[in-house]
């Protein structure tokens, strides 16, 4: 049975006007194998990047809607780098009504969807979460309602966004050998702290693929695997020692991998 072909909604807001779009086009293509996987409120080059990584994997179709035109532009640009085939569903009609009005656009992103309690609940725990991204601030670890703990490249800031989309404030801390983790996470109630692991040879191949995109030597001991080996043994070395969940993500898409922190957090 082949896999089913995974088109990736990239938005600055909420990317529910980019997965209408693609739902209404994609009804003329009758009962076909697809899934639509969103990624909400990309608004910085780093996230840009984050997401490319994650579609490259999956060897996805890029969709997009971001009014700030200069991040559209590094995704165009980066998507024709990388061999992503990718839809721009907003530049192209903002720049025929700014021609025909004479005015620029304001590049705000969201100004389609309504302003109500639950979505400025999302918008501070996306704030929340990428001002707490890879062990930043964190004297406000306890503040989160997620601590996600990991080595580099094992899908923490994919999976925080993603669970910032839904509400949840999260933090995340890499997990590097030799370096001790920061006093403040062993003062996080442990009900709410999950630790990552892979498979070693899944995170050569993202670690490779990440020192390609960056232009770095792709041989460097971040992406070796015997590096990678002992370093995945320290991290489950060090789970073992902790109080905490411990889920896998091989294999995983990101929304399953964030099901499974919920549930096995006792938070849904």
């Amino acid at each position: 049975m082949s896999n089913p072909k995974i088109v990736f909604l990239l938005s600055d807001a909420t990317g529910e006007t980019a997965e209408k779009m693609v739902m209404a086009a994609l009804l003329q293509f009758g009962d076909r194998d697809v899934r639509l996987r969103r990624i909400s409120h990309v608004r910085s080059k780093n996230q840009v990047y984050e997401a490319l990584d994650e579609i490259l994997a999956a060897q996805g179709i890029v969709v997009y809607t971001i009014v700030n035109r200069e991040l559209a532009r590094l995704v165009h640009d980066e998507c024709d780098s990388l061999g992503l085939p990718s839809i721009d569903l907003i530049t192209p009609l903002l720049m025929k009504i700014t021609e025909f009005f004479g005015l620029s656009p304001r590049e705000t992103p969201g100004l389609l969807h309504g302003i109500d309690e639950d979505y400025f609940r999302r918008i501070e725990a996306v704030e929340f979460t990428v001002k707490h991204d890879d062990g930043q601030e964190t004297a406000h670890l306890p503040k989160a309602d997620i601590v996600l703990v990991g080595v580099s490249r094992s899908s923490k800031t994919p999976l925080s966004i993603y669970l910032a989309h839904a509400g949840w404030k999260v933090a995340n801390v890499p997990l590097v050998k030799g370096i001790d983790p920061p006093k403040e996470l062993f003062d996080v109630d442990p009900k709410r702290v999950v630790g990552l692991i892979i498979d070693p040879q899944r995170l050569v191949e993202m670690r490779v693929t990440r020192l390609k995109h960056l232009g770095m030597d792709s041989k460097a001991a971040y992406a070796d695997f015997a590096e990678i080996e002992d370093e995945l043994r320290h991290a489950r070395a060090f789970f073992r020692r902790q109080p905490w969940v411990v889920i896998d993500v091989s294999g995983k898409a990101v929304e399953e991998t964030a099901n499974e922190v919920l549930v096995k957090l006792k938070l849904k």
